[in-house]
Parts: C-alpha cells; structure tokens; sequence
C-alpha cells in the first residue's frame, strides 16, 4: 500500500537506511533548551548515514513511529570531549581577509590539518583566539525525541546519504 507520497505505508523499524520523521528538544543538563522542531515541520533524516550525533541515533535504533525518546548524550556521543590543543593564538594579520573580525563568529579556515571551521573566542590588539572545536564539544544534550513516522528510504536516498524532499536536504 502506498501513502500520499507514493511510498510505501508499512510499519517499518528505525533502522540503517530508513527515514524517521522526528519531533524533537535537545536542552542542556540545566534544562537550557537549545533548539526544538516544535511548531516546525518534522525533521526527516537517513538513519545509519551519521546525519544525527551517535548517541542520538544509536537511542532511536529499533523504535518505531509514535514511540517517544528521553536520553542523555555524551559529549563523546555527541559533539566531542573539548580538545584544548584546539584552542590557539593568531595574529590579526592573518585573518585580514575576512574583514571585521567579532566574539563568537564562525569561518573555514585552511590549516596543516586541512579545513576546519574556527570560532573567534577573543580579540586582543593584534591578537585573535580561535578555536577548533564545535562549539558543543564538551557539553552532555539531553534530546526529548517523538518519532512521527518511519519509511524506507529511496535508492537515490541511501547512495546521496541524505533524505530527498520535503523535511529533509534538497539538491
């Protein structure tokens, strides 16, 4: 039987190569919320592609549509243990390409590791702190998750890694 998308309607498990459709609130230990699909459409992703944090998706495996998740994740599940060596001092003369440098913006930079994405944590004269962690490294998310439905993905799907169409990534 088909649903309106002209997909497949069974019940079907999440799963490596399935497309949840999630609700969700992903929060701080505090209680601090961080972001929330609520009030939003669902949020669809590839299941078994690395589209969500590990930890997340190892405590979604196996559910199934109307099921609901509360857990806790792990900065090692999550965004990674903050990673000091990360952290380092440049001259201002270096980022003069980017323009007018601010705390807390984002920009890729090339480096000796290849491309990372910094953070500008201070200004200083004619000296810059960056930082290459994400800047979730370090910190435990707790995710309250409701999952709306479940389908196979497409073929096309599972070779692009990412959900096609509404909800998910477009091309």
């Amino acid at each position: 039987m088909c649903d309106a998308t002209g997909r497949g309607g069974e019940d079907v498990n999440v799963a490596k190569n399935t497309v949840p459709s999630i609700e969700y609130t992903v929060s701080f230990a505090g209680g601090e919320v961080l972001e929330s699909s609520k009030g939003e459409a669902p949020l669809e992703y590839l299941h078994g592609a690395s589209n969500l944090v590990p930890g997340l998706e190892a405590a979604l495996e196996g559910k199934e549509s109307g099921d609901q998740v509360s857990t806790d994740v792990p900065p090692e599940m999550a965004y990674g243990v903050r990673d000091d060596s990360l952290r380092r001092a440049v001259p201002r003369s270096e980022l003069a390409s980017l323009g007018e440098l601010d705390e807390g913006m984002r920009f890729e930079a090339e480096t000796e590791a290849g491309t990372e994405i910094l953070s500008v944590i201070s200004l200083d004269g004619d000296e810059v702190t960056v930082d290459g962690n994400h800047p979730l490294a370090g910190r435990t998310l707790h995710f309250d998750v409701e999952i709306v439905a479940v389908r196979a993905a497409t073929e096309e799907e599972i070779a692009h890694g990412h959900v096609h169409g509404p909800g998910g990534h477009h091309h």
